[in-house]
């Protein structure tokens, strides 16, 4: 019986490593305050999209940077782990998209921003020369950017569709909306 309990326990253990490794490995791609300006938004799918938008201009404006100035030692190491962060971040995007395509949420705002920004994003990360050190997070990078920019195309015929056929409410001005806690 010992035995039996001692096992467990090194088995919850085990978990509970690999289960903070792996939220560690997702928090290293946002900074804390980037972490509490998405839990703000939440409730609002559409600034959700913008913020995501706001952190993938950074990571790529970070990488033209380590090649607008003068080489500095580990600049290939730095580009590798931003395009890594950038593809973490296009993805967890792309996976908010996913739910709020069939949810159909209102994202109406964001998502022509979205698709304007793929191209952008596509030209930065193809910028850079090449080198074996990123060749796989760029190539990673630019296959998530392919794919959201296929979602945001899809997303804005199916919002576009559905709200034709279903309007949103008016909502009078100064009227505070119930999020449920």
């Amino acid at each position: 019986m010992p035995r039996c309990t001692t096992t467990l326990r090194l088995a919850l253990v085990l978990l509970l490593a690999i289960g903070s490794t792996r939220a560690q490995s997702n928090s290293a791609d946002l900074s804390d305050k980037e972490v509490e300006q998405l839990r703000e938004s939440a409730y609002l799918p559409n600034d959700r999209v913008l913020l995501f938008l706001k952190f993938l201009d950074l990571r790529t404006s970070k990488v033209q940077d380590l090649f607008a100035h003068p080489r500095k030692p580990g600049r290939e190491q730095d580009t590798h782990d931003l395009l890594e962060q950038f593809t973490a971040l296009a993805d967890e995007l792309e996976d908010n998209l996913d739910d709020y395509g069939p949810h159909h949420r209102d994202i109406r705002k964001a998502l022509p921003k979205l698709l304007e920004a793929t191209d952008r994003w596509a030209t930065a990360i193809k910028s850079p020369p090449e080198d074996d050190a990123y060749a796989i997070p760029r190539k990673l990078a630019l296959e998530s950017i392919r794919d959201l920019r296929e979602d945001t195309t899809r997303l804005i015929e199916q919002q576009r569709v559905w709200f034709l056929a279903h309007p949103p409410q008016k909502q009078p001005p100064n009227q505070t909306i119930d999020i449920p806690r």
